[in-house]
């Protein structure tokens, strides 16, 4: 089974990686939405690779996690506080967004950011800028998430980015490619055409199911995919989070009889950003996350961000290690 963490500032450091290996991480993903694969580079040569090296860990796993479809807010000269009921500009003369989101939008439609943390309703709407009323509000940050709730926005594969940063995959020893956003057969075909022309034959791709498009199309996306990533965060955000649970048991099931690995990721230990012990309905998320068959797990905030990123690691593969012998 394996186990990947997410790089960030609390285990940029050598010592760090070396023991989050040595609890068993078998891989790493660099999150590319907020970065370059370039930016990433020193940390990758000097620290990841070496720190794999001296823990045995020569075949670890290298996770490039794309921008992808993904819509996300624009670059802030600094994080604005958004007060409920307080209404605000988005577009020209206000906050940046994608032109399709000002494109799409239309009056009492309601615009989620930051996975949710945050909600939007559309108060009046023109092709240049959104006027909207805060409904839940807190700081808004540079290049959070950003979708419109119910409707599809048009938007292509792969971003410019995405394929500057896979012309450099191969320098660094990248072994999978997290596809954002799949909506159906062609965006996995896209890629896979991308790698190949790029001599990447070998790299593989994770699926994320992000959203209803891409549940809709799952059955095409496990054939065409090498794995799939049940992505529970925007997942989330897409249907009522009732709902969610058995969203997440029927792609485990479905994956399991098309036999196609999948991993499961967001908020599997997210109490640990802050805590260095889990809820125990964090652990028993993770059991039986590995009972409905998951072949690798993976930690976001609680090692891009968190205070304990080994304990979250220690937790996670002893866990997962429990389930397995229930199996």
């Amino acid at each position: 089974m394996e186990f990947y963490a997410t790089l960030g500032d609390p285990c940029a450091k050598r010592d760090i990686l070396e023991k989050l290996f040595r609890a068993g991480m078998t891989g790493i993903r660099v999150n590319l939405s907020h970065t370059s694969l370039q930016k990433c580079a020193p940390l990758l040569e000097k620290l990841y690779w070496p720190a794999a090296r001296a823990a045995g860990r020569a075949d670890a796993h290298l996770i490039l996690d794309l921008q992808g479809p993904e819509l996300r807010v624009g670059e802030l000269p600094r994080p604005i506080p958004l007060r409920e009921g307080e209404d605000i500009l988005l577009g020209d003369g206000g906050i940046p967004v994608p032109q399709s989101i000002l494109q799409t939008a239309r009056q009492g439609q309601q615009l989620s950011i930051d996975d949710g943390a945050l909600l939007l309703e559309v108060r009046r709407s023109s092709p240049t800028v959104l006027l909207c009323r805060v409904v839940r509000g807190g700081p808004l940050l540079s290049r959070k998430s950003l979708s419109l709730l119910g409707t599809e926005v048009h938007t292509p594969t792969l971003t410019g980015d995405d394929l500057e940063n896979l012309r450099q995959a191969g320098r660094y020893g990248t072994t999978h490619i997290l596809q954002p956003f799949v909506r159906d057969r062609q965006d996995i075909q896209v890629l896979r055409e991308t790698l190949d022309s790029l001599g990447l034959e070998r790299v593989q791709i994770m699926a994320k199911i992000e959203e209803q498009q891409g549940y809709g199309h799952l059955d095409e996306i496990i054939a065409a995919a090498d794995q799939v990533c049940i992505a529970r965060g925007d997942l989330g955000n897409a249907m009522p989070l009732w709902k969610l649970p058995a969203i997440q048991k029927d792609i485990a099931r479905r994956c399991r009889e098309a036999g196609r690995p999948f991993c499961l990721v967001t908020q599997l230990l997210w109490s640990m950003e802050q805590r260095p012990v889990p809820t125990r309905a964090e652990v028993s998320d993770i059991y039986n996350g590995v009972l409905d068959g998951a072949s690798s797990l993976m930690l976001t905030g609680e090692t891009a961000s968190g205070k304990w990123p080994v304990q979250a690691m220690e937790y996670l593969v002893r866990t997962a290690s429990e389930a397995r012998k229930a199996v």
